[in-house]
């Protein structure tokens, strides 16, 4: 029997890392204006702000999942938790989805309500919100534009920025609407509206968490695929008990057990075993277990 256990770096020193300090100031950004937006929301009635700041909190979210991934992939292992505390990134993004769904589940509601009551709503208070929201996303579009041509983690959190930008420009149209002709009902349209735009996005977060926390295989990697290419290599008999899961974003683990013809060539299929991980499915934390076939048979309680 030969094992090989390849593995790939935990840190995420790289791109990301450089740019922390940006998300950090985006995240404080976002946080902070989130807030005020729902003192703005509670104080003008608007619930179309109040939409806005449960979306600013899906951006919040993301910024924190960025920041999350950074700072515990830094941290090392232990012998009692082997691979870090790199799950809690995906701890953290289940919550965000349970609790922005929630939340739209409010929204809707309200707004229904409003629909046949429809509230008096301060429209110039709410404009001024709403315009320093647009000015605040600005801002952190800007931190965030460099590093998102660097590095996957930084670029979905200019995404999700920019796309608050463009709900802060719906409560913006909603309140030149209500200023301009007093037809309150914009502001429950433009919040069901933002509400309805949070969902698409909370519910993929939630399956994909959940999918994670299953060990489920990637959606990028085609397990039928890498056990053929497996079983191409020169050598090799069989390949069973194949596992592909993801740990957190951006960290995939695989391992499996591969029968041989020889055992005098398990050095070499084992190599080339991991060369292929690495090079077609981008898979460098691989464990992988050689065996001959009557190994492989008392295993599987078969007669040899």
């Amino acid at each position: 029997m030969h094992e090989g256990h390849g593995h790939g770096s935990l840190k995420a020193g790289s791109a990301a890392g450089r740019h922390k300090s940006r998300l950090a100031w985006a995240f404080a950004l976002t946080g902070t204006y989130m807030v005020a937006e729902v003192v703005g929301g509670l104080l003008t009635g608007s619930l179309a702000l109040l939409a806005d700041a449960a979306h600013m909190l899906t951006d919040a979210g993301g910024l924190a999942l960025a920041l999350i991934a950074i700072r515990f992939a830094e941290r090392p292992a232990t012998p009692q938790k082997t691979y870090g505390y790199v799950r809690a990134e995906v701890l953290s993004a289940l919550a965000n989805a349970v609790v922005l769904l929630l939340l739209t589940i409010y929204i809707l509601y309200e707004a229904y309500k409003r629909f046949f009551e429809p509230p008096e709503i301060l429209s110039g208070p709410m404009l001024a919100v709403a315009l320093v929201g647009m000015a605040v996303n600005l801002v952190s579009m800007r931190l965030l534009a460099g590093g998102s041509a660097e590095s996957l983690n930084v670029r979905g959190a200019y995404f999700e920025v920019l796309s608050d930008f463009l709900g802060s420009i719906a409560v913006v149209i909603a309140a030149l609407i209500v200023m301009t002709t007093g037809w309150t009902l914009a502001d429950p349209i433009v919040g069901a509206a933002i509400g309805l735009f949070i969902v698409p996005r909370t519910w993929r977060l939630l399956k994909d968490a959940v999918h994670i926390l299953l060990e489920g295989v990637p959606a990028e990697i085609d397990l039928t695929l890498l056990e053929r290419v497996l079983k191409e290599i020169p050598g090799v008999a069989a390949v069973h008990d194949l596992h592909v899961w993801t740990l957190t974003s951006g960290l995939d683990s695989m391992s499996g057990h591969i029968v041989v013809d020889d055992m005098r060539e398990a050095g070499r299929v084992l190599a080339e075993a991991r060369k292929l991980m690495k090079e077609k499915f981008g898979l460098d934390h691989v464990t992988i277990q050689i065996e001959d076939e009557a190994l492989a048979a008392a295993e599987a309680k078969l007669p040899v």
